[in-house]
């Protein structure tokens, strides 16, 4: 543990479920003996009503101040209404890489045991850059930008990702046998980086293809390295094979700036209930200690989770058990005192 250090890290709560799940994971954070400065702030439909902005200036001063943030589900409305909080903050500080690895809980039975994928998303292109408009009523043109500079620098991610902690394979998921230029520029970034890691096996997979071997067999995968839509797509996917997106953590990740989030709904249909699960903003949680380097804690946080999803006796609803998100809290807090 770095020694007497203070982290300030930017705090966002989001809606529906999000404050519940948050104050369990900075509970337990908290119980770490790590000092924490949380600076807390609303977003969204929520912020607007205070504020009048959907991404108060304060909050973006903040995250430009504490380089790290902790967040949430917000929700984002469908076909209309303001654009996605969580593009619009990874566009809005660079946050080109986004990492989430898939990886199985202790005792959660699914059909795919042992599965360990990581999943690395370009986060600032593609079709994500928003450039839409009405050509003619009835006729909506939307533009797909992929850049050398975006696709070298996720691809580079990647292979330095895998390099440092002992990854076999790479695989580059793609279309470019139909988009050759946009997709085929992402494949000529991916390949000229390789070169640079003989050590890792490269290769490449249309992405239609993929989606099919991935339910076939997920195990013949390692590293997914994607184009934006494509690994939100792919990303969802695979976290059904380790139980869904309530368990499956997320990182945003730029040069000097990283958002952890969680990456499931804000499920406004049991929020305030009690009944929410933390998981996934707790294992985002325990990416930003190591990304703080605070390793020790994130083992010990990991650790105590992975007890008390093997013991199986307090886990929330929607994993089998009958705990509510204090209860399950409590127990992880218990697991780490052991």
């Amino acid at each position: 543990m770095a020694q007497n250090k203070t982290h300030k890290v930017t705090l966002i709560p989001g809606d529906g479920i999000g404050p519940e799940v948050t104050q369990a994971v900075v509970r337990i954070l908290e119980a770490t003996g790590i000092k924490w400065e949380w600076e807390r702030f609303a977003a969204g439909a929520e912020a607007f009503e205070i504020f009048g902005e959907y991404i108060p200036a304060d909050l973006t001063d903040s995250i430009t101040r504490n380089k790290v943030a902790l967040k949430g589900p917000v929700t984002t409305p469908i076909g209309g209404g303001f654009k996605s909080i969580n593009v619009t903050l990874r566009k809005q500080f660079d946050l080109f890489a986004n990492f989430r690895p898939i990886k199985n809980l202790p005792g959660m039975e699914t059909k795919w045991p042992g599965v360990d994928l990581i999943i690395v998303r370009e986060n600032t292109e593609g079709e994500y850059v928003g450039l839409e408009h009405e050509v003619v009523p009835g006729v909506v043109e939307s533009i797909k930008v992929i850049t050398e500079k975006g696709s070298t620098r996720i691809a580079k991610f990647a292979f330095e990702y895998a390099r440092k902690h002992g990854r076999k394979k790479i695989h580059s998921i793609h279309k470019a046998n139909i988009m050759k230029m946009s997709d085929g520029l992402f494949l000529r970034c991916a390949r000229k980086v390789a070169e640079g890691f003989p050590e890792i096996f490269y290769g490449e997979h249309i992405i239609d293809n993929t989606c099919m071997q991935l339910v076939m067999n997920p195990y013949q995968y390692d590293t997914l390295l994607l184009e934006n839509l494509y690994g939100d797509i792919v990303s969802d996917l695979c976290a059904a094979f380790v139980g869904g997106l309530g368990l499956v953590p997320g990182a945003n990740l730029g040069i000097d700036c990283a958002i952890f989030e969680a990456v499931h709904g804000s499920a406004p249909d049991i929020a305030g209930k009690d009944l929410a699960n933390p998981t996934a903003l707790l294992q985002s949680a325990v990416l930003m200690l190591h990304h703080l380097n605070e390793s020790d804690a994130a083992e010990r946080v990991q650790k105590a989770l992975e007890t008390v999803y093997g013991e199986r006796k307090t886990l929330t609803r929607d994993v089998g058990g009958t705990a509510g998100t204090t209860q399950f809290a409590d127990a992880v807090l218990a697991a780490m005192s052991a």
